[in-house]
C-alpha cells in the first residue's frame, strides 16, 4: 500500500533554535506548512503519524546524527520515499558522497542563503510531485491492465474476433506500461546522476583553490622556518650562555625536540596537500560535469577516479578486512565515449562487487582475501574490454537473466533500486554500440565485460558479439593467498 504525504508540509529538523527559526520563515512566506523537530528520534517519532512531502535534515545533532537518522527513514518502507535534503557546514566530500550514498536527494550548506534554500527545495517539491503524478498513472494503468485481463477472461466465450481484440489491448497496454517504467528510470537515474555530478563538480572547485594557496605557501612556511632555525642555532652559537630567561624559555618548549621536529611537521603537510590534490583531480575526473558530449579520454583515468571516490569502503574498516584491488591495464590508446557516463557504469560495477565481497565477509569471514581485478585490453584494433572480477559468492544462472532488467535486485529492502546494472546496460549497449555481460557460479565469484568500440564514429558498423567466458577458475589456495592494493 502507497505511504500517504502531506502534500505541503516541510519538516525541518535542527537542534539549533535559531536555524528553525530562519528556515521556517522562509519557507511559511512562500507558501509552504512547517513542521519541526529538534533531533532525529522525535523527528522519526513526528513522521510515523504526519508523513511529510520533503525533509530538511541537519547532520551534526545531539543523539542519533543525520546520516543515522536518514538511514533509519530510508530502511522503513513508509518513509523512505521521502526526499531528504541534508543541511552541513562540512566541507568534507566524503561526508556528501556518503549522505547520497544514504539516499539524500541534496545538500544545502551553512550559513543559509535564503534563495538558494528556496530554489532547491522548490525544485525537489517539483520532482516529488511528477514523481507521484507518475506513481498513480502507474496504478490507473496496471488497475486497467487488470481490468482488461478480467473483461477478456469474460468474453472468452463470445467470439473468437472480439478474444483477438482483447489481447492485442492488452499488450498495447502493457508495452505503454513499459514504456512509461524505462521512461521514469531515465528520468530518476538522470536526476541521480546531475546532482551527484554537480555536487562532486563543486567540491572539487571550491576546494581547488584553497588547497592551492595552501601548497604554495607550505613551501614559503618551510623556507622560512628554516631560515629561522639556522638564525637560533647561529644565536646558540655565537652566545653560547643565554641569561636564565632564556634558558628556562629553551626547557620550556624543548628546543632541541622542536628544532628536530619541526622540518617533518611541514613534510607531512606538504605529503597531505599533495594527497587533497590528487583527491581533487579524481573528483574533476569522475564528474566531467562539463563534458556531455562524445571526448576523446583516457579510459583507465576514469576508472582509477572511480577506486578514488570509492576508496573510502575499500579500506580496511573494523570488522571488515581492506579490500584488495589488482589493475592490470595494457597500453590503450585514447578512446571516444562519454566519459561521466562511463565513470558511471564503473561506479555501479565496482559498487555491486564491494558489495558482495563485504557479502562474503560476513558469511565467511576470514577464510579468503576479498579481492578484486580489475583487466583492459584492445579486441581485434576495433574495441577495448574491460573485465571486472570479483571473488564474492557469485550468482545463480536463474538470477543472471534478470541482470538487466529494470528495479530487478536482490539486495534487502534499502540497499539498492534496482537501476544500476540496467542503466549501466543501456549506456554500453545504446549510447555506445557496445556490450555488457556477466559471467559467474555460485562460490566462484563473478565477472562483468564491458566491450565498446575505440571511436563512436564506427558505430553504424559496429556488430555485437557474445563475449567469451573469461572468468579464469579460482582456487581455495589462490584465494587465500592473492593481493594487492590500487
Amino acid at each position: 500500500m502507497t505511504h500517504l504525504f502531506n502534500s505541503n508540509v516541510i519538516l525541518i529538523v535542527d537542534d539549533i533554535p535559531t536555524n528553525l527559526e530562519v528556515l521556517s520563515e522562509a519557507l511559511t512566506d512562500t507558501g509552504f506548512d512547517v513542521a519541526v523537530a529538534t533531533s532525529g528520534e522525535s523527528a522519526i517519532r513526528q513522521i510515523e503519524y504526519d508523513s511529510p512531502a520533503l525533509i530538511l535534515l541537519d547532520i551534526m545533532m545531539p543523539g542519533i546524527d543525520g546520516f543515522e537518522t536518514c538511514r533509519r527513514l530510508k530502511a522503513n518502507p513508509n518513509t523512505k520515499d521521502i526526499p531528504i535534503i541534508f543541511m552541513t557546514a562540512l566541507s568534507d566530500s566524503v561526508d556528501k558522497v556518503k549522505g547520497l550514498l544514504l539516499g539524500a536527494v541534496d545538500y544545502i550548506t551553512k550559513p543559509f542563503q535564503q534563495a538558494e534554500v528556496l530554489a532547491r527545495v522548490q525544485v525537489h517539491m517539483q520532482l516529488r510531485n511528477v514523481s507521484t503524478a507518475l506513481e498513480e498513472q502507474n496504478v490507473h494503468l496496471k488497475q486497467e491492465i487488470e481490468e482488461r485481463i478480467a473483461a477478456e477472461a469474460a468474453l472468452q466465450q463470445l467470439t473468437q474476433d472480439l478474444e483477438h481484440r482483447v489481447e492485442e489491448r492488452t499488450k498495447e497496454l502493457s508495452q505503454a506500461l513499459h514504456n512509461l517504467q524505462e521512461a521514469q528510470v531515465k528520468l530518476v537515474q538522470s536526476e541521480k546522476l546531475a546532482t551527484l555530478g554537480q555536487l562532486v563538480a563543486g567540491v572539487a572547485h571550491e576546494i581547488n583553490n584553497p588547497i592551492n594557496f595552501i601548497y604554495a605557501n607550505i613551501q614559503h612556511a618551510n623556507h622560512y622556518i628554516h631560515n629561522l632555525l639556522e638564525l637560533i642555532q647561529l644565536y646558540l652559537v655565537q652566545y653560547p650562555h643565554p641569561t636564565t630567561d632564556i634558558q628556562e624559555k629553551i626547557q620550556e618548549i624543548d628546543l632541541e625536540f622542536l628544532v628536530e621536529d619541526l622540518p617533518n611537521l611541514f613534510s607531512s603537510m606538504q605529503i597531505g596537500a599533495e594527497r587533497i590534490s590528487e583527491i581533487v583531480k579524481s573528483f574533476r575526473t569522475f564528474s566531467r560535469h562539463d563534458e556531455a558530449e562524445i571526448k576523446a579520454v583516457d579510459i583507465h583515468e576514469g576508472i582509477d577516479s572511480t577506486l578514488m571516490i570509492l576508496q573510502y569502503r575499500l579500506n580496511q574498516k573494523s570488522p571488515h578486512p581492506a579490500i584488495h584491488v589488482i589493475k592490470k591495464y595494457e597500453n590503450l590508446p585514447i578512446i571516444e565515449c562519454y566519459p561521466g557516463k562511463m565513470n558511471q557504469v564503473f561506479m555501479n560495477i565496482l559498487s555491486n562487487a564491494i558489495d558482495a565481497l563485504e557479502e562474503v565477509i560476513d558469511t565467511y569471514n576470514s577464510l579468503i582475501t576479498p579481492t578484486i581485478w580489475i583487466y583492459t585490453h584492445v579486441v581485434e584494433a576495433k574495441h577495448i574490454k574491460i573485465r571486472i572480477i570479483d571473488n564474492g559468492p557469485g550468482i545463480l544462472q536463474e538470477i543472471q537473466k534478470q541482470l538487466f532488467d529494470p528495479f530487478f535486485t536482490t539486495k534487502r529492502a534499502g540497499k539498492g533500486t534496482g537501476l544500476g546494472l540496467s542503466i549501466s546496460y543501456q549506456i554500453v549497449t545504446e549510447q555506445h554500440g557496445g556490450s555488457l555481460s556477466c559471467i559467474s557460479n555460485p562460490g566462484k565469484g563473478t565477472e562483468f565485460v564491458i566491450e565498446i568500440p575505440l571511436g563512436q564514429s564506427a558505430l553504424s558498423h559496429y556488430q555485437l558479439q557474445p563475449s567469451p567466458n573469461l572468468l579464469e577458475p579460482l582456487t581455495q589456495s589462490q584465494l587465500l593467498s592473492v593481493s594487492g592494493n590500487i
